[in-house]
């Protein structure tokens, strides 16, 4: 495993999902500034795993082709772009332009998903799986915190007292815009860190004498056929089960998003700062498990009962939520949730890598990619919806829908025979 190249491909994800963070929690408030309704507030989350779905395939397939360094630095580049105008936006229009541009431009977590198979060991491959885990939980703490921190009135103030006042009438003027502009340098960093620091691994020389790149979107009947041909080579069909695991697991978890927040103010009257501090919780939980315990824990038990339990360990706490009666009982359900998702989320994306052709991966990857982008772009829909009928719908019914994950894990488990634990060791 080339250490090195992890170290830089984690800091790339990890740089990018901070800009991300950023963003996401001002969406409301700066689509509010062009009297959005909360019809187009909801939309313009959605865009983006719209967009993220049709093309993270594409750029998957691409990467098999040209290399995984050229699409990294587009799609980093392109997220640059995507931030300055964010933060220029004068209309809803452009607000909605921005985020498409950035959901196009999504396609480097499938990449470097696809960049850590190159680079690790099949017994190794839920270590490195965990880093991109690992990154979006650092990431989803630290940004939302920093918005905070830059569109707080003391951040200008700061500037002003230093005699900069056109700069401090500047970041009033565009102060949800601001966070754009930050995370827009973020980007270029990432950008920077891959035109430098990172190796290709694609033999592009041997590409070349290979067919014409497919079109691997989900929405391509020729991916399908393929995604069956991967599934039903060794007699069974559990590449399409693990494709399906990844949308209903990315569904549970967006869902959660839109239900949770409601949840907590109407049923426990819970203020902003507390429901803040409940998702700094996940993100914490989801550091610590995928960063750090996924290692010795791949090495103690095999990957398909890691995914097991963490399927029934996400299932319980996700419809556990519902009988919350008090803000510490939240507390050790979202825990529970939370808990599951960290363990099934590296497994499932070893377990695709491996059960996908060798010379297949980033665009399995990428369509693995784009399915988790198609739950995110649902799940909000479906737990907001099912909360105006019911306080605990959302969470029972999405419990309901996720343990469908379960049966796949047992499929799992039962396929294979008892292997010891040594096998998992370097």
């Amino acid at each position: 495993m080339k250490k090195g190249s992890l170290i830089t491909v984690f800091l790339v994800v990890l740089i990018d999902l901070i800009g991300f963070g950023i963003v996401l929690p001002l969406l409301p408030f700066y689509a509010g500034e062009f009297d959005a309704s909360p019809v187009a507030i909801g939309l313009l989350y959605s865009v983006y795993s719209i967009a993220q779905l049709i093309f993270s395939p594409i750029w998957g397939s691409l990467s098999d082709k040209i290399g995984r360094r050229p699409i990294m630095l587009l799609s980093t580049f392109g997220a640059v772009i995507a931030y300055i105008i964010f933060g220029l936006a004068g209309s809803l229009t452009v607000l909605f332009f921005s985020r498409i541009v950035a959901g196009i431009m999504g396609g480097n977590i499938s990449t470097a998903q696809a960049y850590i198979a190159d680079v690790t060991s099949p017994e190794d491959r839920a270590k490195g799986m965990g880093m991109i885990g690992a990154a979006f939980g650092i990431g989803f703490v630290l940004g939302p915190a920093m918005a905070s921190g830059i569109i707080h009135p003391e951040f200008r103030n700061f500037f002003a007292g230093l005699g900069f006042e056109h700069l401090a009438a500047f970041m009033e003027e565009y102060r949800y815009g601001l966070p754009g502009f930050f995370a827009a340098v973020l980007s270029l960093c990432s950008f920077l860190l891959v035109l430098f620091k990172l190796p290709e691994t694609v033999d592009t020389e041997k590409q070349k004498d290979k067919a014409r790149v497919p079109r691997s979107s989900v929405f391509s009947a020729s991916f399908w056929q393929q995604a069956i041909a991967y599934s039903q080579r060794n007699g069974n069909n559990v590449f399409l089960l693990l494709l399906l695991s990844v949308f209903l697991l990315s569904f549970g978890q967006a869902s959660l998003y839109s239900a949770f927040p409601l949840f907590s103010e109407n049923v426990l009257d819970m203020s902003a700062e507390q429901v803040g501090i409940q998702f700094f919780y996940i993100g914490l939980i989801a550091v610590v498990v995928q960063g750090g315990l996924i290692r010795p824990l791949s090495r103690w038990f095999r990957e398909d009962k890691l995914f097991l339990t963490g399927n029934v360990l996400m299932t319980i706490g996700m419809g556990a939520i519902a009988l919350s009666g008090s803000i510490s009982m939240l507390t050790v359900f979202l825990g529970l949730m939370a808990l599951g998702h960290s363990l099934n989320l590296p497994t499932i994306n070893s377990l695709i890598s491996k059960e996908a052709d060798p010379e297949r991966v980033g665009a399995m990857m990428g369509t693995s990619q784009g399915l988790s982008g198609l739950g995110r772009a649902i799940g909000p829909t479906w737990g907001g919806t099912l909360f105006g009928v019911s306080f605990g719908l959302p969470f029972i019914a999405t419990a309901i829908v996720v343990s469908i994950t379960i049966i796949v894990g047992i499929k799992l488990v039962l396929r294979t025979d008892p292997a010891p634990a040594e096998e998992y060791s370097d």
